[in-house]
């Protein structure tokens, strides 16, 4: 039977039982716990060090009020990457090419920001509908306009993760049966083909950081113009 190269995408059946739940439970086991002594392990001072990092750059522009939502983000974000990077071991199912999933994520976030700023200023989170100084002419366009891309805002969140990972995870597996095509018929251009596809490989590593990572930048800074 000749398999789609879209098959990778749908999710794991065993007896007739989906294991998406199960796929998103692994990340947690997996990462390592903080023990109650004075001297850690090297992976859990890095662990410490990186989420520091990111609490940092995420929170310092917000004012106190975001600084509850450090948890929740930060959280988010080691869930992603964790999510993505155990996609591109062999043989795994990757959780976040599944809008549905990522939508799951976005919608009630980006919903919560938005219910935070009309409870604690709605003036304010009404007045970006309409910036200052905008012609009388213009301004029943511009309302209009102004809500439709708030409406799309978690749209775009869900569907700029699940294209990157969907694109990536093609272009891998196109490589890869290129090579494995042309291994017997032309050794030097498969050769060439496979360093391509480490170098791609690579790549798609940093992408699956960047994008958990530019997944939470952006719903701190839908966070930020409520707060």
């Amino acid at each position: 039977m000749t398999l789609s190269f879209f098959d990778q995408f749908m999710s794991p059946v065993f007896l007739g039982i989906p294991l998406m739940a199960l796929a998103l439970v692994l990340p947690w086991i997996l990462y390592p716990k903080p023990l109650a002594r004075w001297l850690h392990s090297r992976l859990t001072t890095l662990q410490s060090w990186g989420i520091n990092l990111f609490v940092q750059q995420i929170f310092k522009p917000l004012s106190l009020g975001g600084h509850k939502w450090a948890a929740l983000l930060t959280s988010l974000m080691l869930f992603l990457i964790s999510l993505n990077m155990l996609g591109l071991l062999p043989y795994t199912f990757t959780p976040t090419t599944q809008l549905s999933l990522n939508m799951a994520f976005a919608v009630p976030l980006w919903l919560a920001t938005v219910i935070i700023g009309m409870r604690n200023q709605p003036t304010q989170s009404l007045g970006h509908l309409l910036p200052e100084g905008t012609p009388t002419l213009l301004i029943p366009v511009l309302i209009i306009i102004e809500t439709i891309s708030l409406f799309i805002r978690p749209l775009a969140l869900g569907v700029r993760l699940t294209a990157n990972l969907t694109a990536g995870h093609l272009l891998i597996q196109l490589i890869a049966t290129a090579a494995f095509v042309l291994l017997p018929l032309m050794p030097t251009v498969a050769i060439l083909t496979s360093t391509l596809l480490f170098l791609l490989t690579l790549l798609e590593v940093a992408v699956a950081m960047i994008q958990a990572y530019v997944f939470v930048l952006l719903l701190s800074l839908y966070l930020q113009e409520n707060v």
